[in-house]
């Protein structure tokens, strides 16, 4: 049975006001040890704020971080999946739009997130079950 989204989300989400600046999100995505966070307009869901943006948007433009809003750094959620999507079309969409996140959406709302990092873990979690089963049937 193929897995599914929901197996392997990061279900706590990290989220940011609109209005906050690049520093906000630095120091909260430092304060939390991730790499993303959610952008929120009125207690919804519009956009994602990464790392990458800020060091591409911010640092390498020489701009002040306190004075750059977050929704001039955010990129919309065109791409997302539903907690019942297998991993495998996660990873294919994740691929094809070029994106290290994707996020988890139902009924309207973002309940979690897939990273690659996640992605990852759940390689290696199957790799060793893998590795066990055949040492197991050797």
């Amino acid at each position: 049975m193929s897995k599914i989204i929901q197996d392997i989300m990061t279900k706590k989400i990290v989220t940011i006001k609109q209005e906050k600046t690049g520093l906000d999100a630095a120091k909260s995505m430092n304060d939390h040890g991730i790499s993303s966070l959610i952008v929120e307009n009125n207690q919804k869901h519009v956009g994602i704020i990464t790392e990458r943006d800020v060091v591409s948007k911010i640092c390498c433009k020489d701009l002040q971080p306190s004075k750059v809003k977050i929704v001039d750094l955010m990129s919309s959620i065109r791409v997302y999946a539903n907690p019942n999507t297998p991993i495998e079309v996660a990873v294919q969409r994740m691929v094809n739009h070029k994106i290290r996140r994707l996020p988890v959406i139902e009924g309207g709302k973002i309940v979690g997130i897939v990273t690659v990092t996640d992605l990852a873990k759940e390689l290696r979690k199957t790799i060793l079950e893998e590795g066990l089963l055949s040492e197991l049937s050797e």
